[in-house]
């Protein structure tokens, strides 16, 4: 307040262990950004939104994502998030995340196997060629942990968070805002493989100290502003299909716009 921003804080009961699950976290993500989508006037277009999920993070990584998407025009980006379900860490938010081939970050069979998930991008050369070099690469749809994204659909079109319907695939409600942030024309999403997040302190380092700083990869990269190469080639379509996947049995190819015709 001492320098001129607004503060709101909220809290809820609302328990999405307890209930719909995907209807609950859009309620409360909705909670997130009401001050914003009730007073519109208020804020500015190029206003950006960060979002963070239960992850830690270091305030490098929420800056290097908010000059990610200025630097590269984008409409939203998002990190690498992890677990260590084993010894070794492999990527999480599998279930949102897909590629611009409209698939899942790594295959997994209908027996729900994660015995793939050290192959990332498996086929899809182009992506994985930039997330090995730690470049920025397009994406459908992502949240992973961490997400920074414009206000203009929020305050221009009241786009919002909401659970899936009865003649749409089941998905999570970050997948389901990405659908239709393609829809409303804003389609440059992309994660940046420079930002790697886990879920606990402890881990977030070890996770630090395997995938590197996000600083390390901004010293490494220089600041050269004639370098192309770490830049996007944003395509303008979506893939005309996107994998649904319900649960790990039921796996199905429908249109990207399900639903939204």
């Amino acid at each position: 307040e001492g320098m001129g921003a607004s503060y709101f804080f909220t809290s809820s009961d609302l328990n999405p262990t307890a209930g719909p699950r995907i209807e609950l976290l859009a309620k409360l993500r909705n909670m997130a950004i009401h001050p914003l989508m009730s007073q519109p006037d208020k804020y500015d277009p190029d206003t950006t939104v960060v979002f963070l999920n239960d992850v830690a993070i270091c305030r490098e990584d929420i800056m290097e994502l908010v000059h990610q998407r200025l630097h590269q025009s984008a409409d939203m980006v998002c990190a690498m998030d992890w677990t260590y379900a084993g010894e070794h860490p492999t990527f999480y938010d599998v279930w949102i995340a897909r590629d611009m081939a409209g698939d899942t970050f790594f295959n997994i069979p209908s027996d729900g196997s994660w015995d793939f998930a050290w192959n990332l991008f498996w086929n899809n050369t182009a992506t994985r060629e930039r997330f090995v070099q730690h470049q920025p690469f397009q994406v459908f749809s992502c949240w992973n942990g961490a997400t920074v994204f414009t206000a203009k659909p929020l305050l221009e079109r009241a786009l919002g968070f909401r659970g899936p319907k009865k003649t749409e695939c089941f998905q999570g409600e970050p997948e389901i805002f990405c659908k239709e942030l393609w829809k409303a024309g804003y389609g440059k999403i992309a994660v940046v493989p420079s930002v790697n997040l886990e879920y606990s302190n402890e881990r977030g380092k070890d996770i630090k100290a395997l995938k590197g700083y996000a600083s390390q990869w901004v010293a490494k990269d220089g600041n050269d502003p004639k370098d192309t190469a770490s830049k996007v080639e944003w395509a303008k379509d979506p893939p005309k299909l996107v994998k649904c996947m319900s649960n790990y049995q039921d796996q199905t190819w429908v249109p990207w716009d399900q639903s939204l015709a």
